[in-house]
C-alpha cells in the first residue's frame, strides 16, 4: 500500500463538492484521514475564498492509475475539462506526496505547493509532521517552521 496526500479545494458549492471529494476518495483509497477544512482567499486571481484540506489515504494504484482516477472525479463534480490554473473551480484534487515517488513528469511529486501555499502545508503538518519530504530531506515540520505567508486561513467547523 502506498501512503498518498491529496490536496482538496473548491471554491464553488464548496460544502457540497468538499464533500463529495471525501465521499469519492473513500472509493479510490483507503484509511482516509482528513485535516482541518480551513478557507483562505483565492490565490493568483479575485474570485470567492476557497476551502482547502489534506487527505491521507492508501493505495495500491500506480501514480498514473491514482492521478487519472482523482481527474475522473475532478470531471464528475464539473471542473472544466482545460480548466486554467488560476480560476474558480468546482473541485480541485492535487497529489502532493505520493509514498516516496519522485516525479518530475505529470504528475509531479512531491508538489510544488508543499513550499509555495499555506492551504497545503499547515494541513499537511497537521496529518504527518515527521514525514520526510522524498527528494528534500527535511520533515513536513521543518518545512512548516521555514515557512512565511501572509495567507491567512480560518478553520472552518466540519458539517459531515
Amino acid at each position: 500500500m502506498i501512503t498518498a496526500y491529496i490536496g482538496v479545494g473548491s471554491n464553488r458549492e464548496r460544502h457540497k463538492h468538499i464533500q463529495a471529494a471525501i465521499e469519492e476518495l473513500a472509493q479510490v483509497g483507503q484509511q482516509l484521514r482528513l485535516s482541518h477544512i480551513y478557507e483562505c482567499q483565492a490565490v493568483g486571481f479575485d474570485g470567492s475564498p476557497f476551502y482547502n484540506l489534506v487527505v491521507e489515504l492508501k493505495t495500491t494504484q500506480s501514480l498514473t492509475d491514482f492521478s487519472r482516477a482523482l481527474r475522473t472525479i475532478e470531471l464528475k463534480w464539473g471542473r472544466e475539462e482545460n480548466a486554467a490554473k488560476f480560476e474558480p473551480r468546482t473541485l480541485d484534487l492535487d497529489i502532493i506526496l505520493f509514498g516516496e515517488q519522485v516525479s518530475s513528469a505529470d504528475p509531479k511529486v512531491p508538489r510544488d505547493d508543499i513550499y509555495q501555499y499555506a492551504f497545503v502545508i499547515q494541513p499537511l503538518y497537521e496529518l504527518c509532521p515527521d514525514l520526510v519530504v522524498p527528494s528534500d530531506g527535511r520533515t513536513v515540520a521543518q518545512i512548516w517552521a521555514s515557512f512565511q505567508s501572509p495567507t491567512v486561513l480560518t478553520e472552518v467547523a466540519p458539517w459531515f
